[in-house]
């Protein structure tokens, strides 16, 4: 299996630098890394590091970890050409046209700017709050800093369900290569125009979010939604080095949300742990850089650099009085403004050079803070805090005198420019906090009931899934059918040889042949002694057959065509969606069943999927109102309330749950749908996604049984560039066909030149 026996070019062998390529031989986003960075094995680390930290010294401006992604997915060239060296569609990036508010463009967002003549294709860059309240020379009004999107005034957070935020985005107009950058000429003209871009290069822009939410999401999860909704065409482009429908197995948004993140959290790890790189926030910069800026004494070197640390230290030093005591002073500072503010350091801050001047600044100040203070407490007696890392390039709050107010980390955004303008709620008195409680399955009598097979003179076969209750208690119920059967032949407690079969799971000698005892009654009975082995779970579906006047039970597991991951359980074999659902929540396992001791996130897991309105391929969706009652039984404290409402903001945003709008009827029961002219109510939902796992490159893991190939590589099927001369085979074209039908693409796509196809195969060592 996989492409034609040609070897491809590097980038060493294109532009001098010893950096892989991304459509090389092997690809450098594996399967793995969309789980995360903690999961990736050091060899793809390095390779993918040694690939970004050539981007990044390549690149004119700090690449965020949204670019570095970019760089590496849609294949950067490091020889000049930038984007304009992959075969990329441009037809696949979406058309911005900027009018009175614009789209919400996340920094990485690729996209063709809509001039009236020619196009402009751009990357953005950087990203930073433009408040027009912001004065020229950086002088913040307290209310903005920390302000949310639509607040318009100090304490007035607005109530404009699409709230507008005024951005100054940074485009890189030369991230596609010459053959699509505008000509000087070009630029110039737009510059004066001041339509589409300022005299800087930049688009400063009121940016309408379509909720409050979304105008808080952080720079990973909303370039997430973006290439997930405006630029999936895009990401799904077959044209891309490999595709993330590849990494993850499917093209379902699940999957592909779930490993697009896990992506994006490897790219920003790799980007930390570089040796080679420092990072302000999610942006990356070479140490050479920073160290050549601060020899640098030039406009904006490092003498510019030790002047705005020192006007920020003193900014509030109050001057000295004859009498009495001075009053608490704070001032706001934000960076981009006041560089401004230094003679000849206008030219350094056109186009990208603003972005590079912005972080090499938070940069400096950061490093004074951390070498020079105590928690930000300065000998002056001043306390020195980033406020606001969004606003103006950052804001950094003074405040004289410093020692009165608590330490903490004083690079972690406060807000406390926003939150002096809030009136102090009344403190309630303080409330006796609840421990969670358990209710019962309200569906426990229908769930998981069994299915008869077969009934014939030989023998009985029957399905029926793990329960929780058997699990821990090491039990499972009979058939009546068996019980009749057993109690007919052999009295009310015979002993029973419990047979197990359990192809590609972990199962010892003891366990796979096991003597029980069977208590029989009239109508019912069960097997009691059994060990179950370590990786049943609650919902592994069983069939057991008993064959007539024996006393010999043959119980058996069915193995799925691939390993899947459900939540957070993987397994390889079938299972009831309805019972994993109920009974493999959090706080369940076969050591017990309680919600004792668990975090307001897990308390939240665990009841939307235990109480929730269950669907049968396993979906729990809830009242949002009650949730607070099911956890605790009953109304419980504020603060107890006030962290299961964080709790669900965060499972939102991370897509561990989904809103949904359902209603209520006259007795107080929910409904999904919402019926007609019923209230409608908020729900909140588990949706168990449902994605293949795949092997990761250089594994050593096998099947439990020792079924599977031994430290065997997964290889996705990629792009892969040619040698000058070298042309695919037949079948590679094909199978680049089937690829892009994979992708959801319709026939008449092939490959484009100089590339050929390496189809999915795995490699031994």
């Amino acid at each position: 299996m996989g492409g034609d026996p040609y070897v491809s070019a590097t980038v060493g062998e294109r532009g001098g630098t010893e950096a892989p390529d991304p459509y090389g031989d092997q690809p450098l986003l594996t399967s793995t890394m969309t789980k995360g960075f903690d999961a990736v094995p050091d060899k793809e680390r390095d390779r993918l590091r040694l690939y970004l930290e050539a981007v990044v010294a390549a690149r004119p401006a700090p690449v965020h970890t949204t670019v570095a992604f970019n760089a590496v997915y849609f294949g950067y060239d490091l020889g000049g050409e930038g984007y304009g060296g992959s075969p990329l569609c441009l037809d696949d990036f979406p058309v911005i046209t900027f009018g009175e508010c614009a789209p919400v463009l996340p920094v990485g967002a690729m996209v063709c700017v809509a001039t009236g003549s020619d196009p402009l294709y751009a990357e953005i860059v950087y990203r930073e709050g433009a408040h027009p309240e912001v004065g020229d020379l950086g002088d913040v009004p307290a209310w903005v800093s920390g302000a949310p999107a639509g607040a318009v005034g100090p304490g007035r957070p607005g109530n404009d369900a699409a709230p507008r935020r005024r951005e100054l985005l940074v485009p890189d107009l030369h991230a596609f290569g010459p053959a699509l950058s505008l000509s000087p000429a070009q630029l110039h003209r737009l510059r004066t125009r001041r339509r589409w871009i300022n005299e800087d290069g930049h688009v400063v822009v009121d940016v309408c979010y379509p909720s409050l939410e979304a105008a808080g999401r952080d720079d990973l999860t909303a370039y997430a939604d973006h290439l997930l909704t405006t630029a999936r065409e895009q990401l799904l482009s077959p044209f891309v080095p490999v595709s993330l429908a590849a990494l993850v197995g499917g093209t379902h948004d699940d999957d592909l949300r779930a490993g697009l993140l896990g992506l994006l959290d490897t790219v920003r790890g790799i980007l930390n742990s570089s040796a080679g790189l420092r990072t302000w926030g999610d942006y990356a910069m070479t140490r050479t850089f920073l160290a050549d800026c601060w020899r640098d004494t030039g406009p904006l070197g490092g003498d510019d650099l030790r002047s705005l640390a020192a006007a920020v230290e003193h900014a509030a030093t109050p001057g000295r009085r004859r009498y009495g005591l001075t009053a608490p002073v704070t001032v706001f500072t934000a960076v981009g403004p006041r560089l401004r503010g230094f003679p000849g350091a206008t030219e350094l801050l056109r186009g990208v050079g603003y972005a590079a001047a912005v972080c090499q600044a938070n940069v400096a100040l950061a490093d004074v803070v951390h070498g020079e203070s105590d928690q930000g407490l300065f000998e002056n007696g001043s306390r020195i805090t980033l406020d606001d890392a969004f606003e103006g390039g950052g804001v950094w709050r003074s405040h004289h005198p410093g020692d009165a107010e608590a330490p903490g980390d004083p690079l972690t955004p406060a807000g406390r420019g926003w939150t002096s303008t809030l009136s102090a709620p009344p403190q309630p008195e303080p409330e006796a906090e609840l421990e969670p409680v358990d209710l019962p399955l309200a569906d426990d009598a229908s769930l998981g009931a069994g299915e008869l097979l077969r009934d014939d003179v030989q023998e009985i076969v029957w399905r029926a899934p793990l329960r929780l209750a058997h699990l821990i208690d090491g039990w499972f119920p009979l058939h009546p059918y068996v019980v009749q059967e057993l109690r007919r032949s052999h009295g009310a407690r015979p002993t029973v040889r419990l047979e197990l079969d359990h192809v590609g799971g972990a199962m010892d000698e003891k366990e796979a042949m096991q003597d029980v005892t069977a208590e029989l009654g009239d109508d019912s009975g069960r097997l009691t002694g059994i060990a179950w082995p370590r990786d049943f779970f609650p919902g592994l579906i069983f069939e057991l057959r008993c064959l007539r006047g024996g006393t010999v039970l043959h119980l058996s597991t069915t193995r799925l065509e691939e390993r899947v991951q459900v939540g957070d359980r993987e397994t390889g074999h079938c299972y009831d969606p309805r019972v994993l659902t109920r009974e493999d929540a959090p706080g369940s396992d076969r050591h017990g069943d309680s919600a004792v001791g668990l975090g307001p996130r897990q308390l939240v897991m665990r009841t939307v999927r235990r109480c929730g309105l269950l669907t049968l391929d396993g979906h729990a969706l809830m009242d949002r109102s009650v949730l607070p009652t099911a956890v605790y039984g009953r109304r419980p404290a504020r603060s107890q309330a006030d962290a299961l409402e964080s709790a669900v903001a965060e499972l939102l945003a991370e897509r561990l749950l989904d809103p949904a709008l359902g209603s209520r009827d006259a007795w107080g029961q929910p409904h999904f749908p919402a019926r007609d002219r019923e209230p409608t109510i908020p729900l909140i939902g588990y949706r168990p996604a449902r994605c293949r796992v795949i092997r990761p490159w250089g594994g050593t893991d096998t099947e439990p049984d020792g079924v599977g190939l031994l430290t065997a590589q997964f290889v996705s099927g990629h792009l892969r560039r040619l040698r000058p001369g070298c042309s695919p085979s037949d079948a590679q074209r094909a199978s680049f066909r089937e690829h892009c039908r994979s992708l959801g693409k319709a026939d008449g796509w092939e490959l484009p030149h100089g590339y050929t196809f390496v189809t999915e195969h795995t490699r031994g060592r």
